[in-house]
């Protein structure tokens, strides 16, 4: 479904990835691993249109997506879901939602979409006509996914998704990710909660100053001396 190749991006002089290589198949949850300043969120930057990318090249569903902007990305069939929730805090949560369905296919299917939205997270639905900058970090979270599901995506990114929340909310967003099969959604997810990520995903990706430094299976890296060292806090 997706497959980025030998990618390469810059901030002026600095190399923020260097050559990574990846690939997401229909139905699969894909773990990227790595601590601050990895390289991670440019990762997903990099695949969402929002960097330029200096080299290398991504495709999905066989069609190049390099060169594109965000907007065209999006309808093609990806979501992201970014660091930090970047709910639009002065417009309600219905509005925020409403947002996510800009594009012409999504616009036609949104009310059946929302429905879809607030059943998987029914809080949102207590919250309609409230301001988002008004939630609580957990919902926002939820409202950021659902916004981006609004999109109808068939590849979801997510960027650090556990980011500051309460326990009771990180399984609440990781359930979501354990569910997203059903819903017909394949997803990248960035995560430094390693335990949780590898928990929820079939393989995992590290990466360390911009580069793929190991990958597998969920158990092949819950097994490996190093991840476990770096990331599950054993060895």
């Amino acid at each position: 479904m997706l497959e980025v190749r030998d990618l390469e991006v810059r901030y002026g002089e600095a190399r923020a990835l260097e050559g990574i290589t990846l690939a997401v198949h229909e139905g699969e949850v894909v773990a990227v691993l790595g601590s601050n300043g990895a390289g991670k969120s440019t990762l997903v930057k990099s695949i969402a249109g929002w960097v330029r990318i200096r080299r290398g090249e991504v495709r999905f569903q066989g069609e190049s997506l390099v060169g594109l902007p965000p907007e065209r990305i999006c309808a093609r069939g990806i979501g992201l879901v970014p660091e930090g929730r970047r709910v639009f805090a002065d417009l309600t949560v219905r509005e925020n939602l409403e947002l996510g369905a800009f594009h012409p296919r999504a616009r036609q299917r949104a009310p059946e979409t929302l429905e879809q939205v607030l059943h998987l997270f029914p809080r949102l639905r207590e919250r309609l006509g409230q301001r988002a900058g008004s939630l609580s970090g957990g919902e926002q979270q939820m409202l950021a996914i659902g916004r981006a599901l609004m999109g109808m995506p068939k590849l979801l990114l997510m960027d650090e998704p556990s980011l500051g929340l309460a326990p009771v909310m990180v399984e609440t967003v990781f359930r979501f990710v354990q569910e997203a099969r059903t819903l017909g959604l394949s997803i990248l997810l960035v995560e430094q909660n390693a335990v949780w990520a590898l928990a929820v995903a079939h393989r995992g990706v590290v990466v360390d100053r911009g580069r793929v430094v190991t990958e597998g299976t969920r158990e092949t890296l819950l097994r490996d001396p190093r991840v476990q060292d770096a990331y599950l806090g054993v060895g």
